[in-house]
């Protein structure tokens, strides 16, 4: 069984639907959200052995069942700093590559830092599947109604994810790759 989006570009409540996916798909997908944050701290002494609890805990996710690990960092706060998203999604990526479980599971992003369209394309070469700019989504909904003549809030996310999935496939086909599928996780740039 696969779980298929039309674009990889995932509104707030795309990603609450894929969170409870556990209970509509009978257990046939099971979704696991992996902390991308450590303690601010720990400074950036802590980042590496941060990256590494993150690759044993996406390890032992995929090994509990889990087959789509969510890497989120909406837990940064004036007290933890976020893993950068590539860095977590490459470095989980080639983990689970390594230890022979990258096709036993997707990657969901979830993360405030993914704002352009280069931010999705260089996630997805490092094995993010879908992606969730949850910030970009609050900011879109705080700025519209300060804006005369704005869209409703649907069309205006609609129109953000339009445009980032025309970058994409501007940037895929200048690699000459077709598909999404064949770009995820290939690491060309």
């Amino acid at each position: 069984m696969r779980l298929e989006t039309k674009q990889p570009v995932l509104r707030n409540v795309d990603l609450e639907r894929i969170r409870n996916l556990e209970d509509t798909s009978n257990g046939a997908f099971r979704t696991k959200t992996l902390d991308m944050t450590y303690a601010a701290s720990e400074g950036e002494g802590g980042m590496k052995p941060a990256i590494d609890a993150l690759c044993e805990a996406a390890e032992a996710a995929v090994g509990e069942g889990y087959n789509i690990l969510i890497l989120s960092d909406r837990k940064v706060d004036a007290d933890n700093v976020a893993i950068p998203a590539l860095l977590a999604t490459s470095a989980v990526h080639h983990y689970l590559i390594d230890k022979g479980l990258r096709t036993e599971s997707g990657l969901v992003v979830e993360t405030g830092a993914a704002l352009e369209v280069h931010h999705f394309a260089t996630l997805a070469g490092y094995g993010a599947e879908a992606i969730n700019p949850y910030l970009v989504f609050e900011t879109i909904q705080d700025i519209l109604p300060t804006i005369d003549g704005a869209p409703e809030y649907k069309e205006a996310c609609a129109k953000y994810i339009k445009a980032v999935g025309k970058g994409l496939k501007k940037v895929m086909s200048k690699m000459g790759i077709s598909t999404y599928q064949s770009y995820c996780g290939a690491q060309i740039f």
